[in-house]
């Protein structure tokens, strides 16, 4: 009788758990930060964080990217200069690629050495980046609805109409996309399949965690759990404060890095699932 009565107290305490955010620190006096991306190869890990350093759509050379330690305090801020707006990143061995506007720029992470552009033909707003395990990276293009890939040193549209096609996430099942208000996964083939809907706006970073499930955040100021089976809940809401932008996640810490855009500032949330 009295493991009966433990059970039935237990129950309800474990239908009140959510995932839920909360914050652990903020890095101020960043250059329009758009872009979060966990270098976990370099030794204790880092963290890299795009800056425009003035407005979205200027080729002005201006942008670049900033490296920091993954609690968030800087080490070096001018890591690369020489970019035009550069937001979304991703990593495949010792290179990153950086969506810059209209190219695609591969950067030596050694030497911090920009190696190779490539340009995006008919490319407006390159937004996104991502790298699948066999090495292909993908870039989105907000404002053409296309995806490009990069291939064997070619850089080719891969899909089109893709709706306000924005944060990009190369996975094993696929390659997730936050296509306006919807989550999709698009196979091999590009046929999209719906994961999720029900954001409150056009959808930025996509991060997947190691149980199943997403992290998604809209740039306007909302983060979201999206759950394995495709069920939406809102965690933070910071409209009208800062801007959540293309985040990262590290899963081994279970932080969050939120890029504040116009705060000019970095969230580090941990994450409670």
């Amino acid at each position: 009788m009295k493991l009966a009565i433990l059970f039935t107290a237990v129950l309800p305490l474990m239908a009140l758990a959510q995932p839920s955010l909360s914050l652990v620190s903020e890095t101020a006096d960043l250059r329009v930060p758009e872009s979060a991306l966990v270098w976990p190869q370099k030794s204790g890990g880092r963290l890299l964080v795009s800056e425009i350093d003035g407005a979205g759509t200027a080729v002005d050379g201006q942008g670049g990217v900033a490296l920091l330690q993954l609690d968030g305090r800087l080490i070096k801020q001018d890591w690369l200069r020489g970019l035009n707006a550069p937001k979304g990143m991703a990593i495949h061995g010792d290179r990153l690629f950086v969506a810059d506007l209209t190219e695609l720029v591969e950067v030596d992470l050694s030497t911090a050495q920009i190696i190779r552009r490539y340009p995006a033909e008919g490319a407006v707003f390159l937004n996104d980046v991502t790298v699948d395990a066999a090495g292909l990276v993908y870039v989105s293009d907000t404002r053409t609805n296309r995806i490009y890939r990069l291939q064997q040193g070619k850089l080719q549209l891969w899909q089109q109409q893709i709706l306000s096609a924005n944060g990009l996430k190369a996975t094993a099942q696929g390659l997730v996309v936050g296509a306006g208000k919807q989550l999709l996964l698009l196979d091999d083939s590009g046929k999209s399949r719906l994961l999720a809907e029900g954001f409150a706006s056009g959808i930025d970073g996509i991060e997947p965690l190691p149980a199943g499930g997403y992290l998604v955040s809209c740039w306007v100021g909302l983060i979201y759990h999206v759950s394995a089976e495709g069920k939406v809940s809102l965690l933070l809401d910071s409209k009208g404060k800062f801007n959540t932008a293309d985040i990262g996640y590290d899963p081994a810490t279970q932080l969050l890095y939120v890029p504040g855009f116009n705060a000019n500032s970095l969230q580090i949330y941990r994450f409670e699932p």
